[in-house]
């Protein structure tokens, strides 16, 4: 059995992608459950404090590809790893 990670991230979301269910997308597009924490999204900026749930690797990997989608990714210092 594959070991589960709980990581934290504060996403920053540029004007054009703000409108976007990007969170939503990443959630399908990789094996990662997305739990929105807090968030505050406006008409032109957002961001969002999100816990990602699976194995690291694929943890990763849809860190990368929230990065490709122009977000702004950095670790919330209480990730907790169980």
């Amino acid at each position: 059995m594959a070991h589960v990670s709980h990581l934290r991230f504060h996403i920053r979301f540029p004007e054009d992608t703000v409108r976007q269910p990007i969170i939503y997308q990443i959630g399908r597009e990789y094996n990662v459950v997305t739990d929105v924490r807090r968030a505050d999204v406006r008409d032109t900026t957002g961001w969002a404090d999100v816990e990602f749930s699976g194995e690291t690797a694929e943890i990763e990997r849809a860190i990368e590809g929230l990065r490709k989608k122009g977000c702004s990714v950095d670790p919330i210092e209480l990730n907790v790893v169980e």
